[in-house]
């Protein structure tokens, strides 16, 4: 028979009742992924308790002892029962998040002041001021020396003033009985448009024996004069050739500044018996001295006669061949202003065709004609004709 179990003894009973009690009433512990999720709760506004409380086993049933009784003094109490230290909560501090940065406005650079330009009107400009010449002391006629030829430069319209060929004080000097007529030669031609313009002057004189009344009345020589004043005006050389024709070529000589009284006169009487009257003898002299000086500039003739050509068709001949030259011939008739031996020379000065010839009555008492109406008539068809020789 097999022997029989030993039943423990009591103290060994308690102590093992002891044990498991306490070990059913230990409080199992987390893991870390549930100590993790209570550290993310309380950071997130959803925080757990601070300390968990404990939970409260329940009571055990102590089971007696089947075999045998245990007495009470020898059963010792059951230890207290620990309360669990709670596990300290770990403060999460979530940084806060960093301000994006700001891009750094650049203020744009303000624009430099322009500086206002202000351009200055032009300060008119100052009148011309004329200082008169100063008059020289007179100059004995021995003493007189030719003044060089000065080459005239091209008018233009911005010319501020026109200049004569002579100065007023240096006809003044030289030649005084010419003041008038010089000033009134200046003021026709600033009229006429052709101040401080250059020509040559010539003066043609009819010997025909109709001329002798004029001759000795002095029309002829006072003619002389005034054309001298004229070529002041426009010459440098203030020098006027003189042709004196009748039936041929009588003589030629000048008149100038220096050499002017008289002289005309003083020419005619040693040139003998005067005959007819040849237009076309002295327009061809005339043409033959110009050519002869070389000079290439406008000249005016004045061409004094008192009656009809001899020779109508010749003389009309030698107007149309001189038409070549840069000459123009002024008519200057004097006698009766209705006689019919002006027929001819007035029925040239209107042709057209002869646009170089011109005609003007001086009256049957030529020296008692005023210097002022004289160069009016004298000058009134040359510009046109200056302005187309010109162009």
């Amino acid at each position: 028979m097999p022997a029989p179990a030993k039943e423990p003894s009591p103290a060994a009973a308690a102590k093992v009742t002891a044990e498991k009690s306490t070990t059913k009433t230990e409080t199992p512990k987390r893991s870390e992924a549930e100590k993790a999720d209570d550290l993310v709760a309380a950071a997130f506004d959803n925080p757990r308790t601070s300390t968990p409380e404990p939970s409260v086993p329940a009571q055990t049933k102590r089971e007696e002892p089947k075999t045998a009784t245990v007495p009470a003094q020898a059963v010792s109490a059951p230890e207290p029962l620990k309360t669990p230290e709670p596990e300290p909560v770990v403060e999460v501090v979530v940084p806060e998040p960093e301000p994006e940065p700001v891009a750094e406005v650049v203020p744009e650079p303000e624009p430099e002041p322009v500086a206002e330009v202000v351009v200055p009107e032009p300060a008119p400009e100052p009148e011309p001021v004329v200082v008169p010449e100063p008059e020289p002391e007179p100059v004995a006629v021995a003493e007189v020396v030719t003044e060089p030829v000065v080459v005239p430069e091209p008018k233009s319209e911005t010319t501020p003033a026109a200049k004569p060929a002579h100065s007023l004080a240096q006809v003044k000097s030289r030649a005084p009985g010419l003041v008038d007529a010089y000033k009134a030669a200046g003021a026709a031609l600033k009229d006429a448009g052709l101040a401080g313009e250059r020509a040559t002057v010539y003066l043609v004189l009819d010997r025909s024996g109709s001329m002798r009344p004029f001759f000795k009345d002095g029309s002829a020589q006072h003619l002389g004069e005034q054309t001298l004043a004229l070529s002041a005006q426009l010459d440098e050389s203030a020098t006027v050739q003189v042709v004196f024709f009748s039936t041929e070529i009588d003589g030629t000589g000048e008149v100038s500044l220096s050499s002017y009284e008289n002289r005309v006169d003083e020419l005619h009487a040693g040139l003998g018996r005067m005959g007819r009257t040849n237009y076309a003898a002295a327009v061809e002299e005339v043409v033959a001295l110009h050519e002869k000086a070389g000079n290439p500039g406008p000249a005016l003739v004045i061409f004094q006669t008192d009656g009809a050509p001899e020779a109508k068709v010749a003389a009309e001949k030698a107007f149309a061949a001189a038409a070549k030259l840069p000459l123009f011939w002024q008519i200057v008739a004097f006698g009766d202003p209705e006689a019919k031996g002006f027929d001819f020379a007035k029925k040239l000065g209107a042709d057209e065709k002869a646009t170089n010839v011109a005609f003007f009555h001086a009256g049957p008492t030529p020296k008692d004609l005023p210097a002022a109406e004289l160069y009016g008539n004298l000058l009134t068809a040359l510009p046109t004709w200056w302005a187309a020789h010109k162009a």
